[in-house]
């Protein structure tokens, strides 16, 4: 048989199957890979420990979303002096121990590069750039979605009065939940 009569072949079968297969086929395929982050974020709002996290909110807008308050965590900027900062360079993927003050913002206790070495608590996170006073970290968690209005509420409170609840997977990952004035929920993120 030669490579023409294969390649024929592979033709005739695909020209059996029907068209409405093929296009479902092609939709399964497109759903599998819509469903893949939403499949990752349900698994850190799962099995994720939730803990309450200090920020710095700025409030614009997204044209298709509504309001949305910048998040800016007080843990993002992590002193060199914290164990395991010496030797941590812009680019690095590390892990920031944090220690939880029951219903207050946790805070960082120690930062690695190594999730083994971490403790049993740690956010993953990038560092943007290290200084002698700062390792600025960039955990990946950028924005908080409310509806439309709201984001100037938020933008108006002092902010000691408002943390949010980020959970945390054991790997590292984390997603923000639910944003907390006074320590009660103001608005939640949990559906995805």
């Amino acid at each position: 048989m030669t490579m023409a009569a294969d390649s024929a072949g592979q033709r005739s079968l695909l020209q059996k199957i029907p068209p409405a297969v093929k296009w479902g086929l092609i939709a399964l395929i497109q759903l599998g890979l819509i469903s893949v982050p939403l499949i990752d974020r349900l698994q850190v709002q799962t099995s994720g420990i939730v803990v309450p996290l200090a920020l710095v909110p700025v409030d614009p807008r997204d044209l298709l979303r509504g309001d949305y308050v910048i998040i800016n965590l007080e843990i993002a900027r992590i002193s060199p002096d914290l164990p395991g900062g010496s030797g941590i360079e812009s680019g690095d993927e590390v892990f920031v121990s944090l220690k939880t003050n029951g219903k207050a913002a946790a805070s960082p206790e120690a930062i690695s590069r190594s999730r083994d070495k971490a403790g049993a608590l740690a956010i993953r996170g990038r560092v943007d750039y290290v200084n002698s006073e700062e390792i600025c970290v960039n955990y990946g968690i950028d924005a908080f979605f409310l509806p439309e209005g709201e984001g100037l509420i938020v933008e108006k409170l002092d902010l000691d009065r408002v943390l949010l609840d980020v959970a945390i997977a054991q790997d590292g990952r984390s997603l923000p939940m639910t944003l907390l004035v006074d320590g009660k929920a103001f608005k939640s993120d949990t559906r995805f």
